[in-house]
């Protein structure tokens, strides 16, 4: 059962949810983005840039979030998104080598 904020735990993570939530150019280019940064670097959401309305752009944070691709945790007034590596190396190994090496 993913926890109170909606991230799933490393066993509940389903390829075909990750998968679809991959799927989307812009949220494929959001993990692409925080596999560029430093391990364990935070984004808020909005840093992203993503040519979207605020409600959209809530959207997709939400399918990454729940899909196990990010972690999210709030920060006042702000969300700031962390890649789940270790989880994701874990649960699908070598999933995040091919995002890397399409980016």
């Amino acid at each position: 059962m993913p926890d109170a904020e909606g991230h799933p735990s490393t066993g509940e993570m389903d390829l075909r949810t990750v998968l679809g939530a991959l799927a989307d150019p812009l949220r494929y280019g959001v993990v692409a983005a925080l596999l560029r940064e430093g391990e364990g670097a935070a984004r808020t959401c909005a840093s992203f840039n993503l040519p979207v309305s605020k409600s959209t752009l809530t959207h997709h944070f939400r399918v990454l979030r729940e899909s196990g691709l990010i972690r999210q945790v709030d920060r006042g007034n702000s969300r700031a998104a962390t890649l789940r590596r270790d989880d994701l190396d874990q649960r699908f190994p070598g999933l995040l080598d091919l995002v890397r090496a399409d980016s």
